[in-house]
This record gives structure tokens, C-alpha cells and sequence, in this order.
């Protein structure tokens, strides 16, 4: 396969990666069961990376209507269903998103949140005040990233927060490592990007007039590394 893949053939990779095997180590991960030091590692560094997208939004959500993009086992639609907010969660597999659905209902949440596997990118989700996109574009090239959030952002009416893989010389490595293993055996490649000219490919996306960057943050926890941006409307 060519290094160059689009959006929808990545989308393909991450469905059945996600639905078929490793859903339930994507369980255990967003659980408190025990795990050994790189997952806990991981665990730990999205909690952080989880706590600052959440920092990004009001306290008092009510009446607000969010879509979750690419929300896994839903933990971060259930802490912002506890805000007041009318949140859509999407998720490629359905094995975690039926899951998200019981955690919430366990919660006390299920009635704030409508859970569905698909594309994040369909419009018949409809228009929100506010999208999240926690580890979403993580394995997309940033031309594919950016066009994604222009997408979302063409169907939102105040900010769009999100996290990208940063480009370091470990990721790196372990990018180029993982190349070595047959596809089948491994989970699509993160892409490492360039924040600063993320930043800047963002600037000068024209699906991106009128929006502007604003917070970020990098969350580097052991094998777990994020960085975390923001996109407001003007």
C-alpha cells in the first residue's frame, strides 16, 4: 500500500483495528483494572489529555448540544452529559460504542447521550455548539486531518477542540518500527505531525475562514504522547 492514504481508506484500517481486535483492550485500557507500566502510562496520559479538552468548555453546559467525534468507550460524552449537555457520540466500532452506551446508562447519563457507530463526518449528525475530537485524527496525514475539521467546523457554531499525534524523534521511531509488522498485526499507524505547521496549515485552510487557534497543550505520559488544540470561532 502506498504511504499516502485518504481518509477513507484509514477510516476502513480503524474500524475493524478498533471493532475486531482490540476492543477489548480499548476496555480495559478506559477501565481502573490494573495494568502493567506502559499501559498504565497511557491510561494516565489520556486522563491528563482528557482533563484539558474538558477545561476548553464552559462548566454549565445546559442546553448546549455537542458531538463527541470518535468517542470510544465514552467517557468524555458522559463527563460532559454531567455538565447539562445534549451530546451525540460517534464511534467506528460497534462493539465500543455499545459498550459507552451501557457505561453511561450505568452513570445515570444514557438519557443525554445518543451513541452511534459510523463516521464522525456524516452530516446527517446534524449542527452543534461545540465538537470534540479526542485521539480521532491520530492516524490520519494532516491534509486528511485538516479537511476533517473544516468539515466539522462548517457545522459549528462556537469551537472545535482536538488532539494531533506531536511529531518527536520517539514517536517517530516507533513510526517508522512499526512498518516492520505485517498490517493485519498491528493498529493503523499514528502519524506524527508538525504542530507548528499544523497550526499553520490550519491558518490557511479555506474551510477554516473565520476560525482561529486559540489553548493548547502537550501530554507526554510514557508511551502516550498528545498535543492538544483548540479552534474558536471569530
Amino acid at each position: 500500500m502506498s504511504d499516502v492514504v485518504t481518509y477513507e481508506t484509514r477510516r476502513g484500517e480503524i474500524e475493524t483495528y478498533f471493532d475486531r481486535t482490540a476492543s477489548d483492550a480499548w476496555k480495559k485500557l478506559t477501565s481502573d483494572a490494573p495494568l502493567g507500566r506502559i499501559r498504565a502510562s497511557v491510561r494516565a496520559g489520556r486522563e491528563e489529555m482528557r482533563s484539558f479538552l474538558l477545561s476548553l468548555l464552559p462548566d454549565d453546559l445546559a442546553g448546549a448540544r455537542i458531538l463527541d467525534a470518535g468517542c470510544g468507550t465514552g467517557a468524555l460524552s458522559i463527563a460532559l452529559a454531567a455538565r447539562g449537555a445534549d451530546i451525540v457520540a460517534i464511534d467506528l466500532s460497534p462493539t465500543l460504542i455499545s459498550h459507552a452506551a451501557d457505561l453511561a446508562e450505568a452513570a445515570g447519563f444514557g438519557h443525554a447521550i445518543r451513541f452511534e457507530a459510523g463516521d464522525m463526518l456524516a452530516s446527517s449528525h446534524g449542527r452543534f455548539d461545540h465538537v470534540v475530537l479526542m485521539d480521532s485524527l491520530i492516524h490520519y496525514e494532516p491534509a486528511d486531518a485538516a479537511a476533517a475539521l473544516a468539515t466539522l467546523a462548517a457545522r459549528t457554531d462556537r469551537s472545535v477542540a482536538f488532539t494531533i499525534a506531536p511529531k518527536t524523534p520517539m514517536l517517530a521511531l516507533m513510526h517508522r518500527a512499526g512498518r516492520l509488522f505485517p498490517r493485519g498485526d498491528r493498529a493503523p499507524s499514528i502519524v506524527p505531525v508538525a504542530t507548528d505547521r499544523f497550526g499553520e496549515r490550519l491558518e490557511s485552510h479555506p474551510g477554516l475562514a473565520g476560525w482561529r487557534t486559540e489553548r493548547e497543550r502537550r501530554v507526554m505520559s510514557g508511551f502516550y504522547k498528545s498535543h492538544g488544540m483548540e479552534l474558536v470561532r471569530s
